[in-house]
């Protein structure tokens, strides 16, 4: 139940139901509705373009692989190296929890680059301009799962909107920073969906790419100042480990916005 009289007391269960061995988390739903919805947006988008429904397929079979095992490889080595070099046979046990979204995002580059090679046989960064789209509304509603495990979340504030995680035995406010997150990132999808259908961007080869990165990582750069630190050797370091892998994402983006703008446009035909 929550209480909006003082501050907001969060005790939501993370999971729906369960059927024997089976659960169903909230999780899981929002990260599976993120995808499916990010699916739509994309085959718009590409259909728009008289792309092969063969190439949408691919594309998202290649996105979710790579979001996944790079989001736990991430997490591995970002952040859980200690433990798991000691213990690597947890490495592969993705429901026991831990992902990194900037190891997400690295792996999402890598086979954005094996798929331009192998299938679309256009340029990485046509694929990456496409992708980081549906990606902005996906990485959205990974953040509100986060907000149902009751994870991530910030430090204590005296703010109207702090919640109270019950299910982590907290009895102060904190900063609901999946929150601030998952906002950030649906601000930048609805200004790269309007770039796409409004304006001549995608003729702009790494405009939407440079736009993403810069957008999503200067935020989580920001929201880090009130994150808790996810990991214990964080509280040692003056930026923590989110905020050094979201520097690069940054100054790359700086880097592809300008180079876009200061290229002459490139019209793709089929």
């Amino acid at each position: 139940m929550i209480n909006f009289l003082n501050f907001i007391h969060w005790n939501i269960n993370p999971e729906i139901f369960s059927l024997g061995p089976l659960s169903i988390r909230w999780y899981g739903l929002l990260f599976a509705s993120g995808f499916l919805t990010g699916y739509y947006v994309a085959e718009r988008m590409l259909k728009s373009e008289n792309v092969s429904e063969k190439w949408i397929d691919s594309l998202f079979f290649y996105l979710i692989i790579a979001t996944i095992l790079g989001a736990r490889l991430g997490h591995v080595f970002f952040y859980g190296w200690e433990y798991y070099s000691q213990n690597p046979s947890e490495i592969l046990k993705v429901w026991h929890g831990g992902l990194a979204s900037h190891g997400g995002a690295i792996g999402i580059i890598v086979a954005m680059y094996i798929h331009s090679r192998v299938v679309t046989k256009r340029t990485i960064l046509w694929t990456l301009d496409r992708i980081v789209i549906p990606t902005a509304l996906a990485i959205g509603f990974i953040r509100l799962g986060n907000l149902m495990n009751s994870e991530i979340y910030g430090i204590e504030t005296s703010l109207p909107w702090g919640f109270i995680f019950e299910n982590n035995g907290e009895t102060v406010a904190k900063h609901p920073t999946q929150i601030y997150e998952a906002l950030a990132y649906l601000l930048t999808f609805g200004v790269l969906i309007f770039l796409f259908w409004k304006t001549k961007s995608k003729d702009k080869p790494g405009l939407f790419t440079g736009t993403f990165f810069i957008l999503a990582f200067s935020a989580r750069f920001l929201i880090e100042f009130i994150k808790e630190d996810q990991e214990a050797f964080e509280a040692t370091m003056q930026l923590n480990m989110g905020q050094w892998l979201s520097v690069p994402f940054v100054l790359l983006g700086i880097f592809f916005v300008v180079r876009a703008i200061r290229r002459p446009e490139k019209v793709y035909t089929n």
